[in-house]
């Protein structure tokens, strides 16, 4: 293993807090140099936006690739593979690659994929990682917003399975080798244990699980757990073994362009007004705010939108506005666009 490239398979469903963990990772890799591959959702490359603003040496915008063509686990052959493989023919080769899936991914297909020939000798899965929503998981939920998921899911062209988003859970926690169990800030310790305890009954024996708070978490407890995942996939069940489940398509995406904003305050009514409206799942996007120097990113899932201003616009970037809108696929789009730019 000491010769191969070391990289980690990090899934878990949407709001789960993996692109926390993966913007933790970057800032604290203890001199690692990391590589990136991030398996985008949407017209707008908003996750790998939001790690590249980390602008840390240790993972230079050269090192995040991302994949849009949809579920990294139903195209692996035609973007996984060739990503990987240009990696590996870099001078520079990374320490480390860091996979962020899709929530959407079956692990198992993506850890298989490092058994092929020309990756087998040159890369291991040291590890696949699944972030778990605490307080979701207390109230007996796989992700916060369900119906988010499944619209995320339906608005893939390019998935083709289309099981029960429970299985894919369970399918998250049997491939894991660590489950993070995120946002525990949110639940008391009685809910914690009870959670934790729950969980953890449903993992092989062999499995750990570490708390976190907003996704931090040392870099040497993540990185460098030794796996092989692609030597132990037997061990690692999945309602998928047997399957080949096919379809999509009830929900749909488009990009909302408005320009810079005015007033913050008016945008967040006009988007609250929007989601109640017309049904709205998910948001995602970057702001453009008058008179402030700083990109404000947006995250909406159902009625909670969350927004932080994270670095300074580029001198070379549009100060525009522009939103990821994803909703049922009979959204009103023009309804949409009239309530947001008023």
């Amino acid at each position: 293993m000491s010769q191969k490239i070391p990289a980690t398979v990090i899934t878990g469903f949407l709001g789960a807090g993996k692109t926390s963990l993966i913007r933790n990772l970057i800032e604290n890799a203890n001199g690692k140099r990391l590589a990136l591959i991030i398996n985008e959702f949407g017209d707008l490359g908003v996750d790998g936006d939001v790690l590249k603003g980390c602008g840390n040496e240790n993972c230079s915008e050269d090192d995040i690739i991302e994949l849009a063509n949809g579920c990294i686990c139903c195209t692996v052959a035609d973007d996984f593979l060739p990503t990987i493989q240009k990696l590996l023919d870099r001078d520079n080769r990374p320490d480390h690659i860091i996979i962020e899936t899709s929530g959407l991914a079956l692990p198992k297909p993506l850890v298989r994929a490092f058994g092929w020939p020309e990756v087998r000798t040159q890369v291991t899965v040291d590890g696949v990682v699944t972030v778990v929503d605490g307080p979701a998981y207390k109230d007996g939920l796989f992700a916060a917003n369900p119906d988010a998921v499944q619209a995320q899911r339906d608005a893939d062209e390019m998935l083709d399975h289309d099981s029960p988003l429970e299985e894919l859970f369970d399918d998250q926690l049997n491939c894991a080798d660590m489950i993070i169990f995120n946002k525990s800030d949110l639940l008391t310790d009685d809910e914690i244990a009870a959670a934790t305890a729950t969980l953890q009954s449903r993992l092989r024996p062999s499995v750990k699980m570490v708390k976190t708070s907003h996704g931090k978490i040392d870099a040497r407890v993540l990185l460098g757990i030794e796996a092989a995942a692609e030597d132990d996939l037997d061990a690692r069940p999945s309602v998928h073994d047997d399957a080949d489940d096919h379809e999509h398509d009830d929900f749909d995406s488009f990009v909302l362009e408005i320009g810079e904003v005015d007033n913050l305050d008016q945008l967040m009514s006009q988007l609250d007004t929007a989601i109640a409206a017309e049904d709205i799942l998910r948001v995602k996007g970057f702001v453009a705010v008058k008179d402030k120097d700083m990109r404000l990113v947006l995250q909406g899932v159902g009625p909670r939108i969350q927004h932080y201003f994270d670095r300074d616009w580029g001198a070379d970037e549009a100060r525009l506005s522009r939103l990821v809108i994803i909703g049922e696929h009979d959204m009103d789009q023009a309804a949409i666009r009239a309530i947001v730019k008023g």
